[in-house]
């Protein structure tokens, strides 16, 4: 995940996205609900602490304590972080606002992931910007 602010790079962090057969949806989103203490009602009340919320199907971005599973696909379809750089990001979308907020998940072998104020250029290139969907790769 990258995270700009008007178009510098403030933050750059491992992610877990979907594992097969479950995906991350793809294309740009808006944030429309944050939650700091939310349970998965789909999931065994699974715990997702600072949930982002970006589709109404209930994909969010948010905290897991699966630290070792990040930088590979582990998820039921969220996009999961580091409990600190959860926390960081639901501050900065809370401060910036959900509505100037975009999210932009990309396709194919690298999926990107950004997070960034409206007036922010944000382009996520290269392995240190990007998840790898590729099980195989790690980082």
């Amino acid at each position: 995940m990258r995270v700009t602010i008007d178009g510098k790079l403030r933050y750059s962090w491992a992610v877990s996205t979907g594992r097969a057969p479950f995906k991350t949806p793809v294309g740009t989103f808006r944030p429309f609900r944050l939650e700091k203490v939310h349970y998965s009602r789909e999931w065994d009340n699974a715990p997702m602490p600072y949930s982002i919320f970006f589709t109404a199907a209930g994909h969010a971005i948010h905290a897991s304590n699966a630290t070792r599973q990040l930088g590979r696909p582990a998820s039921h379809g969220c996009i999961r972080l580091a409990p600190s750089n959860a926390a960081a990001l639901f501050m900065l979308v809370r401060a910036e606002g959900p509505g100037t907020t975009k999210v932009t998940i990309t396709n194919g072998v690298l999926v990107g992931r950004t997070a960034r104020s409206h007036t922010a250029e944000a382009r996520a290139r290269g392995r240190a910007h990007h998840a790898r969907r590729v099980a195989s790769d790690t980082w």
